[in-house]
């Protein structure tokens, strides 16, 4: 990767998680890093909140002679988005295909199991600031010179603030 950028130039973290997670994606669960980013756009939203490929299963092939097949999308999911899915799997193998750009999936496994997602988190509630650490946190962004810098920092310092009892 070094070898790749010239030094001193910023790349946004997701681009280098992207080059480690994908070819290891791959390798483990034959599936992309691609595939699971547009599961949203895929499936849409209502299920893809209750489910995500999980890895694509290719049929094995005894000699090199031997025809293609295409292979199963092994995706899991939540109780009821299980029937949503079944129901969608012609739309979905479909549109999976379309994404990889030629005819790999040929049906979906659906497996049953909970997820744990980023969306289902609580958001803590914060507690209102106090006058002096309000003027407290007022003082200590004073000096800098860029609104949108200085605005970003008084919020930053609300939530650090409003977290602590």
């Amino acid at each position: 990767m070094a070898g790749k950028r010239p030094w001193g130039n910023p790349v946004p973290v997701s681009d280098l998680a992207t080059e480690i997670l994908d070819p290891m994606l791959r390798k483990r669960a034959g599936i992309s890093i691609g595939l699971v980013q547009s599961w949203e756009e895929i499936v849409g939203v209502k299920l893809a909140a209750s489910s995500r490929p999980e890895k694509i299963q290719w049929p094995r092939r005894m000699h090199e002679d031997d025809p293609f097949e295409p292979a199963t999308l092994v995706v899991a999911c939540e109780g009821m988005a299980a029937l949503h899915l079944q129901h969608q799997t012609g739309e979905i193998i479909g549109k999976v295909n379309a994404f990889l750009g030629f005819m790999a999936i040929g049906r979906v496994k659906i497996v049953q199991k909970p997820l744990t997602s980023a969306r289902h988190r609580e958001i803590p509630v914060l507690r209102p600031l106090s006058e002096p650490e309000k003027t407290r946190l007022a003082s200590t962004v004073k000096h800098i010179e860029n609104d949108e810098l200085r605005a970003s920092l008084e919020r930053l310092g609300a939530t650090v603030l409003g977290k602590k009892k």
